[in-house]
């Protein structure tokens, strides 16, 4: 059985809040954290000692209880302080010729989005954000969809194996496959995977990999990860020349010399990844998650219902994790968003894509029927006295 009230009291959430958004920020708890200020202290101690002397072998250390838990070489892996900056990475670097394409889907972070374009736009290439039907009714459909966008001027694809606003897990795998089949690069944005659904880079087999471990891994923030097939890293520069740059002691590896030590910096919170992982073995993290994902799920269709709304997927593991979306009628997402804080203490998102605005509630261990049923509760109470929602 799952000790709900205990692991509540392992996070350092204000009571007083009902957090529904666990899937912008994550959160971390009191062992991580401990570990954390642990590391944090060490660096004040003997800051010389921690950055010149001993930072390369605190970083290996991480490096390879991260690539265990995700399957991967520690080599092709570095920390980056969130998926944004792995994938400016990439795009500054990525060798583009006029007319060239990068062929994506509607359903993407609207920071990476920009990321593209502004790249893009620089190489005059072009960024192809192939239009992917909602509601998605199966994984075919989707891979349908997005093959529609490609043609012989495609180089790469970009796509997001669980989206940000719509909450869906895509077919990444089998649009890998294909992808390597055409002879295409393959970029995968993973910022919600580790640590809420099962990660196995050596299955995947994606060329260029980013996810976040301060989300569902619950790492102190800034602690993400970009991960790189050995046979193209050096062509990736870093964004920062620093000392890894002609270095005077260089590595085995240019991919490690290039992107991991870059001056002073406070990279204490990559450190807290051991630990992490030892949170999530410890508290039995796979029965934790499944719990949390039949509560969300459990959930789905009186929202809709509520919100007069319908459901963005099947209800089942191709397509869900502990996130669910519903689309929802406002103009007026940012005042909604802000009412549900203020007037009822609830944090949660209201997202816009497109044309749409949805509502996204993630469920985690410390999160309950009652959470739900709140904001179930203020949802009803919006709709029948204000003119923020439609239904």
């Amino acid at each position: 059985m799952i000790d709900y009230l205990k692991l509540k009291s392992q996070f350092l959430l204000n009571p007083e809040i009902t957090y529904l958004n666990f899937g912008s920020f994550g959160a971390c708890p009191k062992p991580i954290f401990a570990d954390y200020q642990k590391w944090q202290l060490l660096l004040e101690s003997e800051p010389c000692q921690f950055i010149a002397v001993n930072g390369v072998e605190y970083l290996k250390t991480s490096r390879q209880a991260l690539a265990t838990y995700i399957n991967c070489n520690a080599d092709d892996i570095v920390y980056v302080t969130n998926p944004t900056y792995a994938i400016n990475i990439i795009a500054k670097s990525l060798k583009l010729n006029e007319g060239d394409e990068i062929l994506s889907t509607t359903l993407e972070y609207g920071a990476l989005d920009r990321t593209w374009n502004y790249y893009c736009n620089k190489s005059k290439a072009k960024y192809i954000r192939q239009p992917i039907e909602l509601p998605v009714l199966s994984k075919d459909a989707i891979i349908e969809q997005f093959w529609k966008g490609y043609n012989s001027k495609t180089k790469a694809i970009f796509i997001s194996q669980i989206t940000s606003s719509t909450a869906l897990r895509l077919p990444v795998k089998e649009i890998c496959e294909m992808a390597k089949e055409k002879g295409l690069l393959t970029i995968v944005d993973g910022a919600h995977v580790p640590g809420h659904i099962p990660l196995n880079m050596a299955d995947l087999k994606a060329d260029i990999y980013t996810g976040a471990c301060h989300k569902w891994m619950m790492t102190p923030k800034g602690c993400s990860f970009l991960y790189v097939k050995k046979e193209i890293q050096n062509q990736f520069d870093p964004l920062i020349i620093s000392w890894g740059y002609e270095s005077a002691t260089p590595s085995h590896s240019q991919f490690l010399d290039y992107h991991q030590m870059q001056g002073t910096r406070d990279f204490s919170a990559f450190l807290t990844v051991p630990r992490a992982i030892e949170f999530l073995k410890e508290n039995d993290w796979e029965q934790v998650a499944a719990a949390c994902r039949e509560l969300a799920r459990n959930n789905r269709e009186r929202f809709c219902d509520l919100l007069g709304s319908y459901p963005l997927c099947p209800l089942d593991d191709d397509f869900l994790g502990q996130i669910i979306s519903v689309p929802i009628k406002t103009n007026q997402s940012e005042k909604l968003q802000r009412h549900l804080f203020e007037h009822y203490k609830i944090e949660v998102p209201v997202m816009r894509q497109e044309h749409n605005v949805f509502l996204r509630y993630s469920v985690q261990a410390f999160n309950s029927q009652s959470d739900l049923d709140k904001l179930y509760n203020a949802l009803k109470e919006i709709i029948s006295q204000t003119d923020l929602l439609s239904v």
